[in-house]
């Protein structure tokens, strides 16, 4: 609820303070250091930071949070974009990733899934699609 004008006139809010960006992302694990080491080998993120049970990586404007808990195998409902998610099928199929997923086309462009070491589904999804109304998720 919009406070209004200190001043006593009226106000009303546009856009100011509305997110605008998704600015991370939080990935659970079981051992720290394996999951550092998939997320910075196979999918080629740089660690900024390093804490006590967690760490933050990045990748371009993607920030993911790795953080050592006792649940994780979960799925994320994270979609990573990249270009071509058959050419990251490609690769991770080389990679010997789990795969969840086979790419398909979905409402939001063609998608497709694989586990991470510690079990969590991260979904892949081609940047330039637009959504669709007529496909299911």
């Amino acid at each position: 609820m919009p406070l209004g004008d200190p001043g006593g006139g009226a106000f009303e809010y546009t856009v100011e303070g509305l997110p605008e960006t998704l600015f991370m992302v939080t990935v659970p694990c079981r051992k720290l250091a394996d999951s550092v080491r998939f997320y910075e080998g196979v999918l080629m993120f740089e660690k900024v930071f390093e804490g006590k049970g967690s760490a933050i990586l990045r990748r371009a404007d993607l920030r993911m949070l790795l953080k050592e808990c006792s649940t994780f195998g979960v799925d994320t409902g994270i979609y990573l974009g990249v270009s071509d998610p058959y050419d990251f099928h490609r690769r991770f199929i080389d990679e010997g990733l789990s795969i969840v997923r086979e790419p398909e086309r979905t409402a939001i462009g063609v998608s497709c899934s694989f586990k991470d070491p510690d079990g969590n589904i991260i979904n892949i999804v081609e940047m330039k699609a637009r959504i669709l109304d007529d496909l299911e998720v």
